[in-house]
């Protein structure tokens, strides 16, 4: 355990009140207001790019080499691509994710003058029309549809709604939590790593413990959509650690309850030296914990390094099962993730010559032969 108290139930509040608040990919001004106002309360500092990504700072004691953590605000969701004559809506993904898990979701659409309620669902959603051809349909954005919950039987009557192509679709989250720790619900892929940052924040700043280097909260807002990270960074920060889901199934190191440092996703291997910082500060701090290889999966880190930034990233994890559809993750992953993440916070640079951009040989560190 790390010398910092996790204040799990402030971690459990923010996570439910986050949830509640829609935010795929571009339409993220709410929770943007919403984490503003939040990081307001506990008295840090933060500023905002053009678009709505934050950078919020906790000084440290030394200002070189600079920390980050990231957290991405948005979430998957979908966009009304047709206006269809049944008086229904075609949509089209934003982020990745299967139209499988989209089927029966209840939904929000939000036109230019207001929102509208709906469900969306497959083509041939009744049994009873299409008897066995339900189980045959296709599975892709082509074969589900939104009916609005609004006498809607033409495309005149959808306009006359104010839809329009171009109008997003935000999906209900179906929070559910349990007394034996589990948490199910949609969108935990990334409002549950907001809130983890949120809580490593405030149990430093309510214990009055200053970190060794300053450190950037960054809440990045196009994650979903390949470009989280590429900005809101500066050239002092020389380590990241992206903080998301670890996708749980028989291919991965099972680590529900406890927390995953990612080695490599499908961006390539994370950096050497900071991910064996974080596995050492696991073992130091009998922390629970599994190293883990993603195939199909990119974080805000990718974003990062992409944008031209020289620095070094890792990814941390809490275990998810049924990533980008109706998730679930348990109390103990988010604590023990957050218990990692105050700990890296306190510790020494991993490699104090970082500092500088561009430098001789010394300091350079070594890989064991």
């Amino acid at each position: 355990m790390t010398n910092v108290t996790i204040d799990m139930a402030y971690l459990k509040r923010l996570l439910l009140e986050l949830l509640d608040i829609p935010s795929p990919t571009g339409y993220t001004d709410r929770i943007v207001h919403f984490a503003g106002e939040e990081l307001g309360r506990l008295g840090i500092p933060f500023e905002l790019t053009r678009r709505g990504a934050i950078r919020a700072d906790l000084k440290g004691r030394t200002s070189n080499p600079d920390r980050a953590l990231v957290a991405h605000l948005d979430t998957i969701g979908a966009m009304v691509r047709e206006l269809k004559p049944n008086g229904r809506l075609g949509v089209a993904p934003i982020g990745t994710w299967s139209s499988r898990f989209a089927e029966g979701a209840r939904v929000t659409i939000f036109t230019d003058t207001g929102s509208l309620r709906g469900t969306i669902l497959p083509l041939k959603a009744s049994g009873h029309v299409y008897g066995d051809e339900i189980d045959t349909q296709p599975v892709n954005w082509d074969n589900v549809e939104v009916r609005v919950d609004q006498p809607c039987l033409s495309v005149d009557n959808l306009s006359e709604l104010g839809i329009h192509v171009g109008d997003w679709v935000a999906v209900d989250p179906l929070c559910e939590v349990r007394p034996s720790g589990y948490i199910n619900s949609r969108h935990l892929d990334n409002k549950a790593g907001v809130a983890i940052l949120f809580a490593v924040a405030k149990a430093l700043l309510e214990n009055d413990i200053q970190p060794p280097l300053d450190c950037h909260l960054l809440f990045t807002i196009a994650e979903e959509v390949g470009t989280g990270a590429s900005v809101a960074l500066h050239g002092d920060v020389a380590e990241m650690v992206s903080i998301d889901t670890a996708p749980l199934h028989g291919g991965h190191n099972l680590c529900e309850r406890g927390v995953s440092v990612a080695l490599m996703d499908s961006s390539g291997p994370f950096d050497y030296h900071l991910t064996h910082r974080l596995l050492e500060l696991c073992r130091k701090h009998q922390i629970l914990h599994r190293r883990d290889v993603f195939r199909y999966y990119r974080s805000d880190s990718a974003s990062a390094v992409e944008a031209g930034n020289d620095l070094r990233t890792a990814l941390v994890c809490f275990g998810v099962d049924g990533t980008h559809g109706y998730e679930r993750t348990h109390f103990d992953s988010l604590q023990a993730t957050a218990e990692l993440i105050a700990a890296y916070m306190l510790s020494e640079p991993v490699v104090p010559r970082d500092r500088v951009n561009l430098g001789p040989l010394n300091g350079f560190p070594v890989q064991p032969e």
